[in-house]
């Protein structure tokens, strides 16, 4: 049994709807916050590869903004965020095809030292 046309026909059609595809931007979605209860004295933000501003603010727990948006897709958003044990993490994402695009705001407690991934980093603002 020959695959080959079937996978030329798969190639084709999948070639064929890239360009009906909107562009995810994030600086246009509708933000979503959380705040999350903290008493610990470090935060670990893991925030796989998205862009993540990490600010100190005058408060006691940990507030996250997140802004997510997808263009026209074929496949399914993976959104998530945690904070467990010192480590706040925040998946954004999708599968299958389709162009995703997040950013996150994370305001610290002024008292909170702060790691991104595991190494220390400083906090703007």
């Amino acid at each position: 049994m020959n695959r080959r046309p079937k996978t030329l026909l798969l190639a084709l059609a999948v070639a064929a709807l890239l360009p009906l595809t909107a562009c995810a931007d994030a600086s246009e979605a509708k933000p979503e916050e959380h705040a999350f209860e903290f008493t610990g004295t470090t935060l670990n933000v893991k925030a796989h590869g998205n862009p993540t501003d990490l600010i100190p603010a005058d408060r006691t727990d940990v507030k996250v903004t997140r802004w997510f948006d997808t263009g026209a897709q074929v496949g399914s958003k993976k959104l998530s965020w945690t904070l467990e044990d010192g480590t706040l993490d925040l998946h954004a994402g999708c599968t299958g095809l389709a162009d995703c695009e997040a950013r996150f705001r994370v305001e610290v407690p002024r008292n909170v030292a702060v790691t991104r991934d595991g190494k220390p980093t400083d906090l703007k603002g």
